[in-house]
């Protein structure tokens, strides 16, 4: 087990012989009703389904050293409370999401992701493989991220993952694969990881892996605690064709950079996550090309690290930083 701190790269990091380096992921597009997401290069607007704010967070990846932006967005419908949620407040009220920024009471003093023992199987190209794999690491999110979320009073729902891709799910039209590796559909709580796709960008990279679904269980926190509808309503247009609504998607996904970090720093050093390899998968968020809308490349991996080092959500507001730090 290497206990050493992380040597973070000024860039992106060079392939490593066992796989051929895909991409990265992440950022965002949205349309006019309410939502959560994963988007692309090319900004386009997912339809809203019925009374849908559909939030669109692009993937950035880096593919075959030569970068290059694949899409994948996560989508959250309002309303759309499918799962079970956990616990509630010392004062007996439900658990509520709270739609607010930099106010978010996740984002209060003292709160941080639990500690948890990820027992992961082995990473194989077969879709049932993968879709083990993922499962298991997403219960071991679940686990972690449950008494942040708790502590906030804010609801936990669990989270399905898809390895196959419909037409259709319930954040609309599925995206096509030239547009996305993986995305969050909040109005399924599901994270969509087609096999094909995935294998393609981080073939049986484990790094890359992690950081990709913890990043989109990131998106799905931010769902849960009310920030995603809370930054949907200040969007001013449904193609984030404006400066102020790319800086917007910016901090949403560094923000689940910063989350995917939190977790990480959370199960480093026990079960299947070795100190060595979150370090890796951390490393990994700063693989990306910059972005006007997830951000540069040394801020997309700033932000990771904030979340890596710091260990508390406070780290990840992504909301009071000043444009700077979010460009």
């Amino acid at each position: 087990m290497n206990n050493a701190e992380p040597s973070w790269p000024e860039t992106a990091r060079p392939p490593e012989p066992a796989w051929v380096p895909a991409s990265h992921p992440w950022a965002p597009n949205w349309a006019a009703a309410p939502p959560v997401p994963i988007a692309p290069p090319r900004n386009r607007l997912w339809g809203a389904v019925g009374g849908l704010l559909v939030v669109v967070l692009a993937i950035s990846l880096i593919a075959a050293t030569i970068p290059r932006r694949v899409d994948g967005h996560a989508i959250v419908a309002q309303g759309a409370d499918t799962g079970r949620a956990y616990g509630g407040g010392s004062d007996g009220k439900p658990p509520k999401a709270v739609p607010e920024l930099a106010r978010n009471p996740l984002l209060g003093a003292g709160i941080s992701p639990g500690p948890a023992t990820c027992s992961l199987p082995d990473l194989g190209r077969a879709p049932e493989q993968l879709k083990t794999y993922y499962d298991a690491l997403v219960g071991c999110l679940e686990q972690s991220w449950r008494p942040a979320l708790e502590k906030a009073n804010e609801p936990t729902l669990t989270v399905t993952v898809s390895v196959t891709l419909s037409d259709h799910s319930a954040c609309g039209k599925a995206p096509t694969e030239s547009e996305a590796v993986a995305y969050y559909c909040g109005g399924d709580t599901t994270i969509y990881a087609p096999a094909d796709w995935m294998l393609s960008d981080a073939g049986l990279n484990k790094a890359r892996h992690i950081a990709t679904i913890a990043h989109e269980y990131g998106h799905h926190v931010q769902r849960e605690s009310g920030i995603l509808s809370a930054a949907a309503d200040k969007m001013t247009s449904p193609d984030e064709d404006s400066a102020a609504d790319k800086e917007l998607v910016r901090r949403i996904e560094l923000q689940a950079n910063c989350f995917g970090a939190l977790f990480l720093a959370a199960v480093a050093g026990s079960g299947s996550i070795s100190r060595s390899l979150a370090n890796a998968a951390v490393a990994d968020y700063g693989r990306a090309d910059d972005s006007d809308t997830h951000g540069s490349r040394a801020h997309q991996l700033s932000w990771a690290k904030a979340g890596y080092d710091g260990k508390a959500t406070k780290g990840c507001d992504t909301w009071s930083a000043p444009v700077g730090e979010v460009s």
